[in-house]
């Protein structure tokens, strides 16, 4: 099936035709594309080498090691409560819904299928690494891997701490260790490659099997993770949790099923 995306290139806009849900037709890779199906605004991440991982961070993190990833777009921002709407009203899929007195606030309504009033574009949250799985699908999409999820974090600098460098993380710099939830997608500053929230407001579904020894055996070149396991990885830190939780470097995991006020997900498209 065709898709049409509209391409962004300073102030023009054109078409591009793409023959796979996942996949750009061959022509210059544009800097920017926007997904017609929920309005994502990916931007392109150079192929290239990056540190990934962390000597002086968990077990998990060791050991640093070099990885090449090719060119791949990702989602400026986390998927929006208004965008997984969209996807819920289109598909009937389950609104997101935790029987859980600390997940209220974050609960839709499941018979409306409605988020709660004034959080459109918070980030969506209260979904597993299954739902993300399906929202990707009906978008034309896919989750980031471990690796290409790092490397966009990173935004272009070596061994640093955070998206941004090594700079103590603050309040004015992500939304983390608080107990006031999510904030709207783009409250705080980008990386250098544009993205927000790459540390803090949700932890993000990467497509990656966690293995805390993978990185003694990954691959050099487009690591995608072990082959089986029973989590999956969750990267960026979220709201509630503490700095150390939003390094660059470290990583989490959770049942593919695991659904919670702290976990959202981004899109990614190869190209």
């Amino acid at each position: 099936m065709l898709i049409d995306f509209r391409v962004r290139n300073d102030s023009n806009s054109i078409n591009v035709r793409a023959r796979k849900a996942n996949r750009l037709s061959p022509m210059q890779n544009p800097a920017e594309i926007i997904n017609p199906k929920d309005g994502s605004e990916l931007i392109l991440m150079p192929e290239g080498e990056f540190l990934m991982g962390a000597d002086d961070g968990y077990l998990s993190e060791r050991p640093a090691h070099r990885v090449y990833v090719s060119a791949f777009y990702i989602a400026k921002n986390l998927v929006t409560n208004s965008q997984y709407r969209r996807f819920v009203l289109e598909t009937g899929y389950a609104a997101p819904y935790v029987d859980d007195p600390r997940a209220e606030w974050a609960n839709w309504n499941r018979e409306s299928k409605s988020f709660p009033a004034g959080h459109g574009n918070h980030p969506v949250v209260l979904v597993g690494w299954v739902d993300a799985m399906a929202y990707c699908e009906w978008a034309g999409t896919r989750l980031a891997t471990e690796a290409e999820w790092e490397k966009a974090a990173r935004g272009g600098l070596e061994g640093k701490l955070f998206p941004w460098g090594d700079a103590e993380i603050t309040h004015e710099l992500a939304n983390y260790d608080n107990q006031d939830g999510t904030t709207p997608v783009g409250s705080y500053p980008p990386n250098s490659y544009g993205l927000y929230d790459m540390a803090g407001n949700a932890w993000e579904w990467v497509t990656d099997y966690y293995d805390a020894k993978y990185y003694s055996r990954s691959p050099a070149r487009d690591p995608r993770g072990p082959e089986r396991g029973s989590s999956r990885v969750l990267r960026g830190g979220s709201w509630m949790l503490f700095a150390r939780y939003c390094r660059v470097s470290y990583r989490f995991r959770n049942s593919p099923n695991f659904r919670a006020s702290l976990i959202g997900f981004r899109v990614a498209r190869s190209l």
